[in-house]
């Protein structure tokens, strides 16, 4: 074996090393529920994970405290973020900016507050928190993704709960998370990251769906399916009950 053989076999060994210590905490993760129902009664929900720290032996001595971060992010989709200017007596669109894949809900839930648990500098390169939902390429976009995130958690769409995360032993947690009412259908991505003094040591991901059942999965079907028959039928709805209501409240 040559000179250099030796020293790419010893730099081989040292980053599995590396790379065995950074694996020495693992997580076994199960959800209450892989789908949130919505029928003509739904208004938000919770579902819980129950999570189960592993350790081997590197890390059974480890002292330090764990922190559990949940991120809950909807389906993605394009949005746009205007900006008004008032103009006389009106107002009207001065700026706007597009931003993709944005997730439509986010839900950051963990057992004590963001910036006790780790750094900013920390909880961006991770992609913890409500920040980690839209990235921003300059100061102009920032300025737009911090209003679209202010909208958001004014429609309780993005919420950070700090409290939602209970440690039922050192090694065993529940997280819940919300589902708000107004939750569109999809697939929604959840990531548990677990850290130790301000480092992320494990993650792991699960998925729930967010499905309509019942009569609103068949109208949903119909309007998707025979557009110009839905179209129809919701014309010819509007129309009767407009002459029963013509009938009922006639003054003779």
């Amino acid at each position: 074996m040559t000179r250099t053989q030796t020293l790419l076999a010893l730099l081989a060994s040292l980053i599995s090393g590396m790379g065995s210590q950074a694996r020495a905490e693992n997580l076994i993760l199960s959800l209450s529920s892989n789908h949130v129902a919505i029928t003509s009664t739904y208004i938000g929900t919770e579902l819980v994970i129950f999570g189960v720290i592993g350790r081997d032996q590197a890390s059974a001595t480890r002292s330090e405290h764990y922190d559990i971060v949940v991120s809950a992010r909807g389906p993605r989709s394009h949005m746009v973020v205007r900006e008004k200017a008032g103009l006389g007596p009106f107002w009207v669109n001065q700026h706007e900016q597009k931003f993709l894949f944005i997730p439509a809900t986010m839900a950051v839930v963990s057992n004590r507050p963001l910036d006790a648990i780790t750094s900013p500098d920390m909880q961006s390169r991770y992609q913890l928190g409500l920040d980690s939902a839209i990235i921003a390429k300059d100061r102009r976009d920032e300025r737009f993704a911090q209003a679209l995130i202010r909208l958001k958690q004014r429609d309780r769409l993005y919420e950070s709960l700090p409290q939602n995360v209970e440690f039922i032993t050192p090694n065993v947690f529940k997280a819940v998370i919300p589902v708000p009412a107004r939750a569109p259908t999809g697939l929604y991505d959840v990531e548990v990251a677990l850290l130790s003094d301000s480092v992320r040591l494990a993650s792991q991901s699960t998925h729930f769906e967010v499905i309509k059942i019942g009569f609103e999965q068949d109208v949903a079907e119909a309007a998707r399916l025979h557009g110009w028959l839905y179209g129809f039928a919701a014309l010819l709805m509007a129309g009767l009950f407009g002459w029963l209501a013509t009938i009922i409240f006639r003054r003779d």
